[in-house]
């Protein structure tokens, strides 16, 4: 039986955008762009020196902006590190929790380490979304136990870490492995399909839209991204397109009569292709009018 975070009727992020916690004056911009979710960054994209002040900005920000157009999200400091124990700190001086719809744990790596700042942050806000990002080899290792932690709603993959931290290239071929494993952990404990990590390119978005179809054919439901520019490519690749909503609409046509073996276009479609199509044509509702038109 598929769990109450899986079956959700809101429907599932898929664009994720990050914003420096120290340049407050994206936020709103940030929003404006259209993404499905933005994260508020106090880790990777912050200088050491600079976390006060993002800090401060973030604080300003959430209590001064009472409603935007997506889920707000917080990327919080490694778990490792002796600056969490400052930003749960800082946490519990927010004077409206609820405007925080989430936050990304990153380089999550230790199940026992990882679940009591979970409970923890969960006390704070118990709505709260918990991320956890699998970005070292460490975490990988342990990411099925990371996965089932009571709190922890879904998986996202630290690419750019992940390749700093076992030396390897930024390729498809070195990210396979890692990939697969954070999809079937995340359907094993019943998570919605993992976060892919960003693509570094900018300009080049036929990369930014080659990454995603990529992404989704292993099963990845998501994409971080770091540009406003990336959030269109990002969206299109993740949603059915007009060419998949129409076989999914024939199929459903078909099996109207009650069977579960018909053909369509000249194939033989049996349950798990009707089941395929029901999911293609849930997903075009839950994010209408999002739905993309003919793929690239």
């Amino acid at each position: 039986m598929q769990s109450e975070r899986f079956s959700s009727k809101t429907p599932l992020a898929i664009s994720y955008l990050f914003v420096p916690g120290n340049r407050p004056e994206r936020f709103s911009k940030a929003v404006e762009a259209g993404p499905d979710a933005i994260i508020l960054d106090l880790e990777d994209a912050v200088h050491p020196d600079s976390k006060a002040a993002a800090r401060s900005g973030i604080r300003a920000w959430q209590e001064s902006t009472p409603k935007v157009a997506c889920e707000r999200y917080i990327r919080l400091n490694s778990v490792s590190s002796p600056l969490l124990r400052q930003d749960l700190a800082w946490l519990d001086e927010l004077r409206y929790p609820e405007r925080c719809d989430g936050i990304f744990l990153p380089k999550a790596e230790c199940p026992e380490a990882l679940a009591p700042v979970v409970e923890r942050l969960l006390e704070w806000q118990p709505a709260l979304k918990i991320i956890a990002i699998i970005e070292t080899a460490k975490g990988l290792q342990q990411v099925e136990s990371i996965a089932a932690i009571a709190g922890v709603t879904r998986l996202a993959f630290g690419s750019l870490d992940f390749s700093l931290d076992i030396d390897c290239s930024q390729t498809p071929e070195a990210f396979l492995f890692a990939r697969n494993r954070i999809v079937l952990a995340s359907r094993t404990a019943d998570l919605p399909a993992p976060i892919d990590g960003v693509t570094p390119a900018i300009n080049d978005l036929a990369v930014v839209t080659k990454d995603s179809h990529y992404a989704r054919s292993l099963g990845f439901g998501a994409k971080l991204c770091i540009h406003p520019a990336q959030l269109d490519s990002v969206q299109r690749a993740f949603l059915p397109d007009s060419h998949q909503l129409a076989w999914a609409d024939r199929v459903m046509r078909a099996v109207a009569t009650g069977s579960h073996a018909v053909q369509v276009d000249g194939e033989m479609v049996d349950l798990p292709l009707i089941e395929h199509a029901q999911r293609l044509l849930d997903l075009a509702r839950q994010h209408a009018p999002v739905v993309r038109a003919d793929a690239c």
